[in-house]
C-alpha cells in the first residue's frame, strides 16, 4: 500500500494519494490451481460446506444452487481487520435459471424477483472448524468443482463507476480516457501485488464488462457496500443474458459484523 500511495503522489500529486489510496480494495485473482496450490477450499461448484442444522437456502420454495465457496481463513492476512476473526468459508448460492441442469420451475421463480433481488442469492457463512460438505436436495443444481488459487492484488472501482466522482479529480467519472490512462500506468510501472486484472475475483471492486457500474436494486449508495465475489461466465454456469458475470456485495458495517445475511447478489447483466 505505501508503493501505491507512492505511485499515486508521483503521477497525481500528494494531495490526490491518499484519497486515491482509499478507493483501493484488497482482493485476489482467483484462477484454476494446480496441484497443491488451492487458497484453503475456495473452488466454484461442488458441494456446499456448511455447520450441521444449517437449511439449505430456498426460493419460494426452490432450493438454491451452490455456485462457489471462498475460505477466507486463507485469505485474510491480505484482507486487514475487513472481517471478523473466524469468519471461516463463505458459500454462495444463487437459483440456477441457464445451466443443463436448471430446474424448469426456476425461470417462472426468477421471473417473480429478478436476478437482482436478495431473495434469488444468499451467502452463508461456516466455521472451518465445525464445516462439513453438504450435498444438495433435489431440484438443486451441482457444479463440476474446480479449485481456487487466489492472488492477492488491489483493485480501483470499475471505469464507470461514480466512486471516482468523490475524488474531484478535475474530470468526471465518465471521462473514460483519463481513467484508463491512470490503470494503465499502475498495470505497467507497479511490481506485484498489483492492479487486479481477472475475470474471477474474491473481494476487491467488481469489473463490469456491460460498461456499466455497480447499482443497487434498493437504491442504496452502491460506495456503503463491499464486493464480496466476481463469477464471470467460463465456467459450466452462466447467469444469461449480455455480460452475464455475478457479483455479490454486503454493506461494509455488515462485512466487518460478520453478518452475511445481508449479502445481497449485483451481477452484471443486460
Amino acid at each position: 500500500m505505501a508503493a501505491l500511495r507512492d505511485f499515486c503522489a508521483k503521477h497525481l500529486g500528494a494531495g490526490l494519494a491518499d484519497r486515491l489510496v482509499g478507493l483501493a480494495r484488497p482482493g485476489f485473482a482467483l484462477t484454476d490451481a494446480a496441484p497443491g496450490q488451492a487458497a484453503g477450499h475456495s473452488r466454484f461448484g461442488g458441494r456446499a460446506v456448511l455447520e450441521p442444522g444449517t437449511p439449505w437456502p430456498t426460493c419460494e420454495g426452490l432450493p438454491l444452487s451452490l455456485l462457489a465457496v471462498l475460505d477466507t481463513d486463507a485469505l485474510a492476512p491480505w484482507l486487514g481487520d475487513l472481517l471478523p476473526p473466524g469468519t471461516g468459508l463463505l458459500n454462495f448460492f444463487h437459483l440456477d435459471t441457464e445451466s443443463e441442469q436448471s430446474d424448469p420451475a426456476a425461470w417462472e421463480v426468477a421471473q417473480g424477483f429478478g436476478v437482482e433481488a436478495p431473495e434469488v442469492g444468499r451467502v452463508i457463512a461456516a466455521r472451518s472448524t465445525h464445516a462439513v460438505e453438504t450435498g444438495p436436495p433435489a431440484r438443486s443444481s451441482i457444479f463440476a468443482p474446480v479449485a481456487w488459487a487466489a492472488e492477492p492484488g488491489f483493485a480501483f472501482p470499475d471505469t464507470w463507476d461514480h466512486a471516482w466522482d468523490t475524488l474531484h479529480l478535475g474530470y468526471e467519472g465518465s471521462d473514460y480516457d483519463a481513467i484508463e490512462a491512470f490503470k494503465d500506468a499502475l498495470r505497467t510501472e507497479l511490481s506485484p501485488p498489483g492492479l487486479l486484472i481477472c475475470e474471477d475475483m474474491a473481494f476487491g471492486r467488481p469489473i463490469f464488462p456491460t460498461g456499466s457500474s455497480s447499482v443497487m436494486s434498493n437504491g442504496e449508495d452502491s460506495n456503503h457496500y463491499h464486493h464480496l465475489l466476481q463469477l464471470s461466465s467460463r465456467y459450466e454456469w452462466h447467469l444469461g443474458g449480455d455480460g452475464g458475470w455475478m457479483h455479490w456485495s454486503i454493506p461494509t458495517q455488515a462485512l466487518r459484523a460478520g453478518d452475511f445475511n445481508k449479502a445481497i447478489p449485483t451481477p452484471d447483466i443486460w
